[in-house]
């Protein structure tokens, strides 16, 4: 199966492809470029470089959230394109999925973070049983200090995503919290593709018309709307 991955949730723009259970290529960026300036030509390198004809992809895996609402929007806008001109479905890879999907067996709570602004973070425990990852809470943005109680309650436990940058000292701090290594620690869409693959098959395909991102909270503006109403921001 040639799974063509794509991942612009966070501040990393990446895309790979992953054919049966091998990355055959991927592009990682973290640049100050916008996801829009460079998902595209990442993708045309790529497919240059390996000589594959995107037509030969069997899916589009995409990371769906939660996230950046703009790279959310810029990476759903490219997978559904793609769906659309080579007539192919959309596998929606859950972000943080994928993202604690780059630490292995580690025989430690795994808790990928990404920044959410105003001390906010998405996030959510996972945990290997039985060479499976497995999810132990529900997806979450909710403020760090949540996040580091629910984690406080496991003996070993390694964070990762660009919100260890932001709360790096708070992390530390804890004798029973590490942070991954730099090559483990963004999105990679190389983790995407073969999460994808290793997914119930067509548990999570979509059409391009049916593939939504999955933002998790309101945006600031509809926060703001609400606050301006008398509601409560979130």
């Amino acid at each position: 199966m040639n799974i063509l991955a794509i991942d612009t949730t966070g501040l990393v723009a990446s895309v790979a492809l992953v054919s049966s259970g091998i990355v055959k290529g991927e592009f990682t960026l973290n640049h100050a470029l916008t996801h829009s300036q460079t998902v595209m030509p990442l993708v045309e390198q790529l497919t240059e470089m390996l000589g594959f004809d995107l037509a030969e992809a069997d899916a589009i895996a995409c990371a769906s959230g939660p996230g950046s609402f703009t790279g959310l929007r810029i990476g759903a806008a490219t997978a559904k394109g793609l769906a659309y001109a080579l007539d192919k479905k959309i596998i929606a890879v859950p972000t943080l999925d994928a993202l604690a999907y780059n630490v292995f067996d580690a025989g430690a709570v795994i808790v990928p973070i990404m920044d959410a602004k105003r001390n906010q973070v998405y996030s959510a425990l996972y945990k290997w049983e039985d060479g499976k990852l497995c999810r132990v809470t529900e997806h979450m943005a909710e403020d760090i200090q949540v996040v580091m109680a629910e984690a406080r309650a496991h003996e070993r436990v390694v964070f990762l995503g660009d919100g260890t940058a932001v709360h790096h000292e708070a992390i530390l701090a804890e004798a029973c919290f590490s942070i991954a290594p730099p090559h483990l620690n963004a999105q990679r869409a190389a983790a995407v593709g073969a999460y994808a693959q290793a997914m119930v098959p067509g548990s999570e395909w979509q059409t391009a018309d049916s593939f939504m991102p999955v933002y998790l909270r309101p945006s600031q503006a509809e926060r703001e709307a609400a606050a301006k109403a008398g509601g409560k921001a979130v």
